[in-house]
């Protein structure tokens, strides 16, 4: 595969140690390794507990940016969505949101990247480190989606 496509970063975020919680950096593995496999080097991943004001900075390398996460919310087994800068936030918070991170990136390094927040549906949250049965096929459905997702940015820029 060419390497002029744009630079790719695929973070997952989550507590592995908590069931369906660690969605997001299961993605992120998977899609390391299918990277790897397919030769498409300027793909990288990351993962992490959850995001920090610091990866503001991480984001300001690349071109499409992917944040991967697992959600309580009422969707159906993944939902995909163009991240929204925004920097407003609480000074006290331990963790920022996406739009908080992009925001950042955007008014420290003025740098305006294409993100996106990908949220897997998860179940159980219980602290052991087996997903529920039902959150990893919303796994599955999400990795493939994504594969195709990213072969699809990669092939718009050539």
């Amino acid at each position: 595969m060419r390497n002029n496509f744009p630079r790719i970063l695929v973070y997952g975020y989550g507590n592995p140690g908590r069931q369906d919680d660690a969605l997001g950096i299961l993605l992120a593995e998977a899609i390391d390794i299918w990277a790897g496999e397919n030769g498409i080097s300027r793909l990288e991943t990351d993962q992490n507990y959850q995001l920090n004001i610091e990866d503001a900075d991480k984001i300001a390398h690349y071109d499409l940016v992917i944040f991967a996460d697992a959600s309580v919310e009422d969707i159906d087994s993944f939902q995909i969505d163009e991240v929204v800068p925004d920097t407003k936030t609480d000074f006290t918070m331990h963790s920022v949101t996406p739009s908080f991170i992009v925001g950042l990136c955007h008014e420290v390094f003025t740098k305006k990247i294409k993100v996106y927040q990908l949220q897997i549906k998860g179940y159980e949250w219980e602290f052991m480190s087996s997903i529920s049965k039902n959150a990893e096929n919303n796994l599955a459905s999400a990795i493939t989606f994504l594969k195709e997702f990213i072969l699809k940015k990669i092939h718009s820029e050539n």
